[in-house]
C-alpha cells in the first residue's frame, strides 16, 4: 500500500503520543488543574466568547465586525504592554489589517519565529474553532511571554482575509505578510500557524483522517496535531520533541505532501510558497470536527481546559525554540 511504502522509507513522519488509560469525555486526564490553568483556561474561552459570541461573523462582507476583531486584538497586545504594528491594505473595498507585535531577540534578533492565527471567520459561521481558538492561544501566548527575553526575535502576527474567497490568493493576510518579510529579507527560521485548536473527544472512532493516513494514527480525537510539507519536516520534528519535553499531553505529527487534503489549508501555505518552513498547530478541523464552516460552531462546543494544557505545552515549546540553538538549520 502506497502509505506503508512511505512509512518504509521513512517519508512519513510518525510520532507517538503518550496516552493515558484514564477513562474521559475529552481528553486523557493529566495532572489536576493547577491554578495557572485554570487561570488560562479562563482567559482562553473569554477570548473565544468575545470574538466568536459577542463580535460573531467577521470577515470583507461584514467589515464593522471584521473590524471590531482588529481593534479587540489592538487592545488585548496593547493592555500586555506591546506596540502592535498594522500591515493595512484593501480587499473588496474593505480596509483590511494584518496586526503584529514583537519580542526581540537578545543574541541573535535577526533570526525570526512568527507565531501566527488568523482573526476572520468564514461567511454564515461565527468561527469559535475556526479560528477564534487559534487567536486566544495567540493571545495567551504573547501575554505569558511579554517579559521574555528570548534570543531569536519573536514575531506573534493575527492574520486577516485566511477565508474564502481570499484563501490561496494575492489578497490573504499571511499571503501580503509574508510577501513583504521576503521582500525585506527577513530571516524567518520558522512559521507556526494556530489553527483550531479547541475541540477534542475520547470516543473510539471520532478522528478521521485523509486515506490510508488512519492506517497510523489513533481513532480517538484525543490529541494536538502537529503537521508540516516535507520540506519543513526538520523543524516540524525539533517543535515536536520540545512539545513533548513541556506537555503530557497527546500528540501527533505528520510530514507529508501539500496536495493531502487539509495540509496546506492555513496561513502557513503562503509562507510555503515564499521558502519559509512553517508548520500548523491543529486539532484537524473538518477530520473530527463535525460543525467545521457552519453556524454551530460556537463558543459552548469547545474544550477550554484541553486547550489551556495545549498552550501551555507550546509556552514552553516556543520558549526553547526561541532561546536555543536550532539543530536544524
Amino acid at each position: 500500500m502506497f502509505g506503508l511504502a512511505l512509512a518504509a522509507l521513512g517519508l512519513l513522519s510518525v510520532a507517538g503520543s503518550t496516552m493515558s488509560d484514564t477513562p474521559s469525555t475529552a481528553v486523557p486526564a493529566g495532572p489536576a488543574a493547577s491554578p495557572e490553568l485554570t487561570a488560562s483556561s479562563g482567559r482562553l474561552q473569554a477570548h473565544v466568547r468575545h470574538l466568536a459570541g459577542e463580535i460573531g461573523e467577521r470577515n470583507v462582507f461584514r467589515p464593522q465586525t471584521l473590524q471590531a476583531a482588529a481593534r479587540y486584538l489592538r487592545g488585548q497586545w496593547t493592555s500586555q504592554g506591546y506596540q502592535v504594528v498594522s500591515q493595512s491594505y484593501e480587499a473588496y473595498g474593505v480596509r483590511c489589517e494584518n496586526l503584529e507585535v514583537t519580542l526581540p531577540g537578545a543574541s541573535r534578533p535577526q533570526e525570526i519565529i512568527v507565531i501566527g492565527a488568523h482573526y476572520d471567520s468564514v461567511s454564515g459561521s461565527p468561527g469559535a474553532n475556526d479560528n477564534a481558538s487559534g487567536v486566544a492561544a495567540l493571545l495567551e501566548l504573547s501575554r505569558a511571554l511579554a517579559q521574555a527575553k528570548p534570543e531569536r526575535t519573536v514575531r506573534f502576527v493575527a492574520f486577516v482575509n485566511e477565508e474564502a474567497p481570499f484563501f490561496a490568493r494575492a489578497e490573504m493576510g499571511s499571503a501580503v505578510y509574508a510577501r513583504a518579510a521576503r521582500a525585506r529579507g527577513d530571516d524567518i527560521r520558522l512559521m507556526v500557524s494556530l489553527e483550531m485548536l479547541g475541540y477534542y473527544s475520547d470516543a473510539p472512532g471520532s478522528q478521521r483522517y485523509p486515506p490510508l493516513i488512519g492506517l497510523f494514527y489513533p481513532d480517538r480525537a484525543n490529541f494536538i496535531g502537529f503537521v508540516s510539507n516535507f520540506g519543513s519536516r526538520r523543524q516540524l520534528r525539533e517543535w515536536v520533541e520540545a512539545f513533548r519535553a513541556h506537555s503530557d499531553f497527546p500528540a501527533e505529527s505528520l510530514a507529508t505532501f501539500e496536495f493531502v487534503p487539509g495540509v496546506a489549508w492555513s496561513d502557513h501555505l503562503p509562507f510555503w510558497r515564499e521558502g519559509y518552513a512553517a508548520l500548523m498547530v491543529t486539532d484537524t478541523a473538518f477530520y473530527r470536527y463535525a460543525h467545521y464552516h457552519s453556524h454551530r460552531d460556537t463558543p459552548d462546543r469547545l474544550d477550554y481546559g484541553a486547550m489551556a494544557r495545549v498552550v501551555m505545552g507550546l509556552r514552553g515549546t516556543l520558549t526553547s525554540i526561541a532561546s536555543q540553538p536550532s539543530r536544524f538549520q
